[in-house]
């Protein structure tokens, strides 16, 4: 039976000319922000000269701080609280994606954090629970890129790259909710082809992830996740067609924020077993994060499914109108799988290692992916969590599938 409790306190403004409203959002949490950016594509589209117009006007100073990097480095994320400290900034901006947006949690929680912040991340291999912030400066985001839903959540992905190899982990904390977010679709209309397609996929694994590692008869929530991935079928080729197709962008980044709010997970289990596997491979190449999630997750489904049939069935049957009656469950679990094998080539997603441009991949390559995913996350028998728990070597066995 479901037992839980649902918490989300950041505010949300959303809709077309949105940002706009910036300054006067901001303007009720501090007056001099460090607005955090990406490598500039934010100053390209005239964005960033908005963004500054808006917060300017409201009487809120402007500190930049440039330079994240996609799967955003724990060395950028000090370069940004010294200089959040520098200047004395009370409030932190995130323009940009999903990096942007999680390195700018981090950095506003390491302002504040007493220790070392690397202290605060998940890390199985440590042998040591996190040391969670328990404040941080006010955060608003500003998402220029339908894919992550960081803009409404307390969760923040980040790569170790100070230590002998790097370890991309992650925290999850309160203090890291969003005071508000101010989600504008106008700002997604340049994202490129390629990125919108794998914030597509990106969005759809969100849900896979609990939907499909699913505790029993949570009815609702399966309807709420189905109505995500419906409308990023639906709405995904729309926007990768023709990037200025403001109705399609706008659906796709309502999808996005529902799928990691929260509430779409509310009373599952989700483990995200998916997104560790992708970490792990995205932390040492630079993987773009949902490519990386559009080759890793059919794979994992394909494993999944032999063990857990019935909820692929439904998957396969609710998504994509598989006929049941008379057949094999696993028969059809396989064909519903590969119908959204099928979507994500469609839109332009890769489906396999070997499209990620990552070099030869040998059985050493995959076992040693495996390690670094367990370095992350483990149970008490060294298994990711999952349904079911995957073993080392279930984890290279699910690699293997995506080659």
């Amino acid at each position: 039976m479901m037992k839980f409790e649902y918490y989300n306190p950041t505010r949300l403004i959303f809709g077309a000319g949105s940002l706009e409203r910036l300054g006067e959002v901001v303007s009720k949490y501090g007056k001099k922000a460090l607005l955090v950016i990406g490598k500039g594509s934010v100053k390209k589209t005239g964005t960033f000269d908005r963004a500054v117009a808006s917060l300017e006007k409201a009487g809120v100073k402007v500190v930049e701080f440039s330079g994240v990097e996609p799967n955003p480095r724990f060395t950028t994320v000090l370069k940004g609280a010294e200089t959040a400290k520098k200047h004395g900034c009370d409030v932190v901006v995130a323009l940009g994606g999903g990096s942007v947006m999680d390195a700018s949690k981090v950095i506003a929680a390491t302002v504040l954090y007493e220790g070392n912040p690397k202290d605060m991340f998940v890390r199985a291999g440590s042998g040591k629970m996190p040391r969670l912030p328990e404040k941080a400066l006010p955060v608003v985001t500003v998402p220029t890129l339908a894919a992550t839903g960081s803009e409404m959540n307390n969760g923040a992905v980040i790569t170790i790259d100070d230590e002998d190899e790097p370890l991309k982990t992650f925290v999850m904390a309160e203090a890291l909710y969003p005071r508000a977010a101010v989600v504008d679709p106008e700002l997604t209309l340049t994202v490129p082809k390629n990125y919108t397609a794998y914030g597509v996929a990106d969005i759809i694994t969100h849900v896979t992830e609990s939907y499909l590692n699913n505790t029993e008869e949570t009815p609702i929530q399966d309807r709420f996740a189905e109505g995500v991935i419906l409308t990023a079928i639906e709405y995904g080729p729309r926007a990768v067609e023709n990037g200025q197709d403001l109705n399609a962008r706008t659906q796709l980044q309502w999808a996005s924020i529902v799928a990691l709010n929260g509430w779409v997970q509310v009373g599952v289990n989700a483990p995200y077993p998916v997104h560790q596997i992708e970490h792990a491979i995205s932390g040492l190449y630079d993987v773009p994060h949902g490519a990386g999630l559009a080759v890793v997750n059919p794979a994992w489904m394909r494993f999944a499914a032999k063990h857990n049939p019935d909820r692929f069935v439904q998957f396969a049957q609710r998504i994509f109108g598989v006929p049941v009656e008379g057949r094999d469950k696993l028969e059809v679990a396989m064909e519903g799988i590969d119908r959204f094998e099928e979507f994500l080539r469609s839109i332009g997603c890769p489906t396999r290692l070997s499209e990620l441009g990552i070099g030869e991949i040998t059985e050493d390559v995959l076992y040693h992916w495996a390690e670094k995913t367990l370095e992350v996350l483990c149970d008490e028998e060294g298994r990711l969590p999952g349904v079911p728990p995957l073993s080392k070597e279930d984890i290279v066995e699910v690699l293997k599938m995506a080659i």
